[in-house]
């Protein structure tokens, strides 16, 4: 029971320390450049870089593209580059009922929003 209260008290330090100091920042600052340094070494050691590939993306983009136009697929190839601007697109086109796009249609806007 002793060893809880301690580490909870050792807990408890760490997070003021983290949260309410800055006496911190520079620690971390230190780690982050060391890993920072680590990556950039292990990059030029190897001549690679690592890349996610998503597979979600394209797939979807092609179950789309079936009834598209020609502007509405340029459109969306403009939209859908990464997870986090499909949903951007999303946030702004999708939640609200009401929304329009300038270049995809009411159908294909409702279309596309009930795929993704």
């Amino acid at each position: 029971m002793r060893g809880w209260i301690g580490l909870a008290i050792i807990a408890g330090i760490i997070y003021y320390f983290a949260t309410e100091t800055n006496k911190l920042n520079e620690p971390i600052e230190y780690v982050k450049s060391i890993f920072i340094s680590a990556e950039k070494k292990l990059t030029s050691m190897t001549g690679t870089k690592i890349q996610r590939i998503d597979t979600k993306i394209p797939a979807l983009k092609e179950t789309i593209y079936e009834r598209l136009s020609t502007i509405e697929i340029r459109e969306l190839d403009g939209v859908f580059t990464d997870n986090e601007s499909i949903a951007d697109f999303k946030e702004e086109y999708c939640l609200n009922s009401k929304a329009s796009h300038p270049v995809f249609s009411r159908e294909n806007l409702q279309f596309i929003c009930d795929k993704i």
